[in-house]
């Protein structure tokens, strides 16, 4: 049996550890670096980082990375990442689909908390299709003047994140009315089919994703009177 050291690193200089660091991060597409992703696919120990630069955080700031937060993130801001990032995409996100400019948090954040890719997605459709899209509180109790009466306890003006995504995954990230998906350079957008300042709520038969063309043509037609 043969017994090898391992390399010591007490005497590596400090930009060959951060020159790694940001290797590791351009490897894996990240703006962040876990210490145990560096422990997969770095070269030097991540204790090396700790005793060298105090901390892994501190280390990350030299390197020019962002402090991973995926681990305190609530369930619902990664949920709303994925929301975003199906509509810009038109399809299922991938995993190597998380990176920047298109989404806010890294693989890590998502494999850290539910283990696996599948997993995650998973657990965003069960959350999108939960029954609850509003709690009575967010209501508007008072009655309120629309262009077709008077009425009263209606839904919130703004869509909430769980009711994009239970749209998004109904009409399949594609324009209601053209057909056009991101992939043909369409921008998505759910819409209110009767606006909301006409007296429409804000439900999922109220809701169709539109593109950009069309959202904009359905508002010129609904101020000249046409709707």
């Amino acid at each position: 049996m043969k017994f090898n050291l391992e390399p010591y690193h007490r005497n590596v200089p400090d930009n060959e550890l951060i020159d790694d660091l940001i290797r590791v991060a351009n490897s894996i597409g990240s703006n962040t670096v876990r210490w145990r992703d560096y422990a997969t696919h770095g070269r030097f120990s991540h204790r090396t980082f700790k005793r060298r630069f105090g901390s892994w955080k501190a280390a990350l700031d030299l390197a020019g990375l962002k402090r991973a937060r995926g681990w305190k993130t609530p369930n619902e801001e990664l949920f709303a990442n994925l929301e975003e990032l199906w509509l810009k995409l038109g399809r299922q996100p991938h995993v190597s689909d998380l990176k920047t400019p298109l989404s806010r948090f890294s693989p890590n954040a998502y494999l850290s908390r539910f283990g696996r890719w599948r997993v995650a997605l998973q657990e965003f459709v069960s959350w999108a299709e939960a029954q609850e899209d509003y709690k009575q509180e967010d209501y508007n109790s008072q009655s309120i003047d629309f262009e077709g009466g008077n009425t009263t306890k209606r839904t919130p003006r703004q869509i909430s994140d769980r009711l994009r995504a239970k749209v998004l995954l109904r009409d399949g990230a594609t324009c209601r009315l053209c057909g056009a998906r991101p992939e043909d350079g369409a921008k998505l957008h759910v819409d209110h089919i009767k606006p909301w300042s006409k007296g429409g709520e804000t439900l999922m038969e109220n809701l169709q994703i539109l593109c950009d063309k069309c959202n904009v043509g359905k508002s010129n037609l609904e101020e000249s009177g046409g709707l």
